[in-house]
């Protein structure tokens, strides 16, 4: 097997555009200008990621604003994605110590939940669709790769979500017997498999055909169906049931 920023952002409408800063203390700006009251007035959209950060964070380092600050982490991060989804293993950066990396680490869970709620709410999955946003959210800017598992009942209701394996850059093992020990263990009576490509692109490779041939077959023996393997990456994960690319290849 071989997750990139939300396409969305691509698209985020700013009423106001953004001021340009100056190197004093935010208190000293003129009201219109400091990101919280921007915030208040026009609404998150209309701020940009560095502004959205810096009331994030609260503060920002020595001799630094809080928006400059932000900017600095973004850069030495390498972007927002890869920033909030390893908030916790980033090298030091100046003016984001413990608690300013807690608070990120937080936001991002909250979001993660919120997400979850959404997919549970939901009367069934009849379509794995359905569950594409939540797991590209999951996965997509995952420096490493990551196989994971959603499991659900009879009825297809999600039951949980599971990360069950990770790997390099290059790829992760994936071990059959342990996936159909997660969904015996879930009590699952289908899944959907999930796996971002760090590369950025999803279309599937030999390898991912190959194990999801297989799990397709060893899960079909405990009669646990295998309803989409979804690929992660820039842009909408690719699904390889939508392709026809789900056949058992042992005959039932």
């Amino acid at each position: 097997m071989k997750p990139g920023s939300d396409d969305t952002s691509a698209v985020r409408e700013a009423p106001i555009a953004p001021p340009t800063y100056r190197s004093q203390p935010i208190r000293s700006w003129a009201t219109h200008e400091r990101p919280r009251e921007r915030l208040y007035a026009h609404g998150a959209s209309a701020l940009s990621d560095a502004e959205l950060l810096a009331v994030l964070l609260g503060s920002g380092s020595a001799g630094s604003d809080a928006v400059t600050t932000a900017r600095s982490i973004l850069s030495r991060a390498g972007g927002l994605g890869r920033l909030l989804s390893e908030a916790g293993e980033l090298p030091p950066i100046s003016g984001f110590g413990p608690v300013k990396r807690a608070r990120l680490m937080v936001a991002l869970e909250l979001a993660r939940r919120a997400l979850s709620e959404g997919l549970v709410d939901l009367p069934r999955i009849d379509n794995p669709r359905d569950s594409a946003e939540y797991l590209r959210a999951r996965l997509v800017h995952l420096r490493h790769e990551v196989f994971a598992c959603l499991f659900l009942d009879t009825r297809h209701r999600v039951l949980a979500y599971e990360e069950l394996f990770r790997g390099t850059i290059d790829g992760a093992s994936v071990y059959p017997r342990e996936v159909v020990r997660a969904c015996l263990r879930h009590h699952a009576s289908a899944v959907i498999l999930a796996h971002n490509h760090p590369s950025g692109v999803a279309e599937p490779s030999a390898a991912d055909l190959d194990i999801t041939r297989t799990l397709v077959d060893a899960l079909a023996l405990m009669d646990i169906r295998v309803l989409d393997h979804l690929i992660v990456g820039h842009g909408d994960p690719v699904s390889l049931a939508e392709r026809g690319l789900m056949q058992r290849t042992v005959a039932p």
